[in-house]
Parts: C-alpha cells; sequence; structure tokens
C-alpha cells in the first residue's frame, strides 16, 4: 500500500514536471488532461493508465514552473526548442534517481517518458497531455 501511494505523489509530480518546463516553447493555459502509464519491476501486477485534469494559469506558464517533491530536487533541466529534458534525485526513505524528457507539441500538447529507480525497483513512465478547454 506504501508503494502505491508513492506511486500515486510520483505520478502527480512527474506529470506536473512534464508539463510546466518548457522554457522557449509556451504550453497555452487553460485546462489540460494528462494521462500517465506506467511499467515498474517487481510489481506483481499492471498499474492501469492514470488520467488527471490540471487548470494551468497564465502565470503558471509563464513562471516555468518546476515542482519538487519532498526530499527530491531536480539535478539538472535542459531545454532546446520544444524539447526538455531534467533529471532528479530524492533521498531519504525514498531515495534514487530519475530522468525524463517531454516534447511540447504545439502550446495544446505533449509527450515524453521518464524513469526512476528507488529501492531496488525501476519505473518507466510515458505521458501525454492535451489542452481541453478553459479553466472554469
Amino acid at each position: 500500500m506504501r508503494r502505491l501511494v508513492w506511486i500515486g505523489l510520483l505520478i502527480g509530480v512527474w506529470s506536473l514536471i512534464a508539463s510546466t518546463s518548457f522554457a522557449t516553447e509556451k504550453m497555452k493555459p487553460g485546462l489540460w488532461e494528462i494521462t500517465t502509464s506506467m511499467d515498474m519491476t517487481g510489481m506483481p501486477m499492471k498499474i492501469p493508465p492514470q488520467t488527471i485534469r490540471h487548470c494551468y494559469t497564465a502565470q503558471d506558464v509563464e513562471k516555468g514552473l518546476v515542482p519538487e517533491s519532498e526530499g527530491c530536487s531536480i539535478t539538472e533541466l535542459k531545454t532546446s526548442g520544444n524539447k526538455t529534458s531534467w533529471k532528479t534525485e530524492c533521498k531519504g526513505e525514498m531515495a534514487g534517481t530519475g530522468e525524463g524528457q517531454m516534447i511540447l507539441l504545439g502550446d495544446s500538447a505533449y509527450e515524453g517518458s521518464s524513469s526512476i529507480k528507488t529501492q531496488g525497483m525501476t519505473m518507466n513512465m510515458k505521458y501525454a497531455g492535451k489542452r481541453i478547454g478553459d479553466c472554469k
């Protein structure tokens, strides 16, 4: 159960990293639907894809925030054109490392992938985000 809570947290954090870290290309503010699929070594079952909705304001897009979770920090962040890549390191109970990349597809969609290694497991994720309208 503890692993599933951690997995959910990582999905949320990595989805937000993915959708807000573009420096030279800008995503369009609004309501976004983000789908994340994942596979993890050592898991007895396949985790179904998760879809969340998140409202990004013009300020969120302009700032290009890269959120960090407690105990984790971004150690490297590179943006070139519409592609952003990063590396992260987590300390403490869930110590580990990770890396990922996202490609912005115009101002209303993106796709990407990441990999996280922690506690002897490797979690591989793929993301897809699309703008579905204005925030309410």
